[in-house]
């Protein structure tokens, strides 16, 4: 009986083994080839940071993903790629977004108000949000933009932030993770030139590349998609137990830290969640870590769903309020009150804010001009 369906049991398994790849490769797709888009010249590209090497091809070592890459294939990046045997960077100098913004639009919003930010951006993300708003960037190859072949060094960044009279400059946008040695080279120059940095990630970063990195910055922004992990694979393509890793290791390096939270209608506004977001980040992050609430707009692949009502960011802001931290502010509704900061101690409006607007400042050498108390960020 055995010898008779032997043949079959043979085929059923291999019918499953086959299943098993085809599910492997639909959830966690190999990298992009991209010799054919790119020519192959290893002198065009940078020598990228954070690689190990074998005799089969290069693995990245800068974020999670950890993705390894046989010649001529890119990361899910899209930016970093094995060119020869070496892993390179692709946007190096190559920005695709220079805007000169105020710095409450990052939001950043306990550094410098009403002071403008050199902000600057290159194609590409490690991760996969369904409703990002620079998706036409983030989302990019580097060959496709639309600016490609523009070369802004790091001392012509610095330069012109100067020029402007920036008092910082911002890696934003899409994710500056990506393009981790632009950034890293322009962050020392700047600091050196007297200017500030400001990184605005979603934090999927490996620990040893943030430690090299967060030396550089007087604030990291980090946006806290949720607090689920399904909602993380699902939704933004990662996974939550990474972020929470950077966060906890930004607290314990000591840089400033304001952590932003979309909250999107159906997926994490559940007030169970977001109570549990908070009692995390006041356990590991301290009471006076800025939290921000912003509002969602329909756009890129959730344009089927409405934008967040304001009821759900004031119940939200509530819940972290009555968790104990002391900064938390409503995001993307101009004039709400919730964008003002407030002195925890006798209660009155310290920043007042419309929009990217700063109608009153009542910081004086970081201190409430009311009673005196210290309030956490650099406001000179």
């Amino acid at each position: 009986m055995i010898k008779k369906i032997r043949p079959y049991l043979f085929l059923i398994l291999n019918i499953i083994l086959c299943v098993i790849i085809v599910s492997i490769i639909a959830i966690y797709p190999p990298p992009q080839t991209a010799a054919s888009i790119i020519p192959v010249d290893g002198a065009k590209f940078k020598q990228a940071d954070w690689e190990t090497q074998d005799c089969l091809g290069v693995q990245c070592q800068l974020c999670p993903f950890r993705c390894f890459l046989p010649e001529g294939s890119r990361g899910i990046c899209r930016v970093r790629m094995n060119v020869g045997g070496r892993l390179k960077t692709l946007v190096y100098a190559q920005p695709v977004s220079v805007h000169i913004d105020p710095i409450e639009k990052k939001p950043v919003y306990h550094m410098l108000p009403a002071s403008r930010i050199f902000s600057i951006a290159t194609v590409g993300c490690n991760l996969r949000c369904s409703f990002c708003q620079n998706w036409e960037i983030s989302q990019c190859n580097p060959e496709e933009a639309k600016t490609a072949g523009r070369i802004m060094t790091p001392e012509q960044v610095v330069d012109a932030a100067i020029e402007n009279n920036c008092s910082s400059i911002a890696y934003t946008y899409s994710e500056p993770i990506v393009f981790y040695e632009y950034v890293l080279d322009i962050a020392r120059l700047a600091k050196q030139r007297g200017l500030k940095n400001v990184l605005v990630s979603a934090g999927y970063i490996n620990r040893e590349p943030l430690i090299k990195l967060a030396p550089y910055f007087d604030v990291i922004k980090i946006d806290l998609k949720g607090f689920n992990e399904q909602f993380y694979r699902k939704v933004v393509g990662g996974d939550l137990k990474y972020v929470l890793a950077a966060l906890k290791e930004l607290h314990r390096l000591g840089v400033l830290t304001e952590v932003v939270n979309l909250v999107v209608p159906s997926l994490n506004d559940d007030m169970g969640e977001i109570a549990g977001m908070c009692k995390w980040i006041h356990d590991n992050m301290g009471t006076d870590t800025p939290l921000f609430f912003s509002r969602f707009t329909p756009q890129y692949k959730l344009g089927n769903l409405p934008a967040t009502p304001i009821e759900t960011l004031e119940k939200a802001r509530k819940i972290a309020m009555d968790a104990g931290l002391r900064y938390v502010y409503i995001g993307n509704v101009p004039g709400h009150p919730g964008e003002s900061t407030y002195c925890p101690s006798c209660g009155k409006m310290l920043v007042h804010r419309y929009g990217y607007a700063i109608l009153e400042n009542n910081i004086k050498k970081g201190r409430c001009v009311f009673c005196g108390k210290e309030i956490p960020g650099i406001w000179d």
